[in-house]
């Protein structure tokens, strides 16, 4: 019977080492899971911060467009502005050669 029972107890410490095995597995497959959740956490935090800078991006681009129109529209303004006062000054200076020229023409007495 000491054959026997010596088959029992390295089946018993075979069986022993397979538990203590499993409860390793089971643990690190529990440690896996919650890092696996801990990971998709983080994953839906950047996605939504990611959203939030599309939109965001979305404004600036929008109010960008805006701001260019606008700078346009006052860049066409001003230009004809100085296109009016270029013309004013034209028919000043040419009032002035004018102005000029018939002062300085002789007096002729009859």
């Amino acid at each position: 019977m000491a054959p026997t029972m010596a088959v029992a107890a390295v089946k018993r410490k075979e069986e022993e080492e397979l538990r203590k095995r499993n409860q390793e597995l089971e643990k690190e497959l529990r440690e896996s899971r919650e890092r696996e959740e801990q990971t998709k956490k983080e994953l839906r935090k950047i996605w939504q911060r990611l959203r939030v800078a599309e939109e965001a991006e979305e404004r600036l681009c929008s109010q960008l467009g805006e701001l260019e129109a606008e700078s346009v529209n006052q860049a066409r303004a001003y230009n004809a502005h100085i296109v009016s006062l270029l013309d004013q000054l034209s028919k000043a200076s040419s009032s002035v050669v004018v102005n000029n020229h018939r002062s300085s023409a002789p007096i002729s007495i009859l």
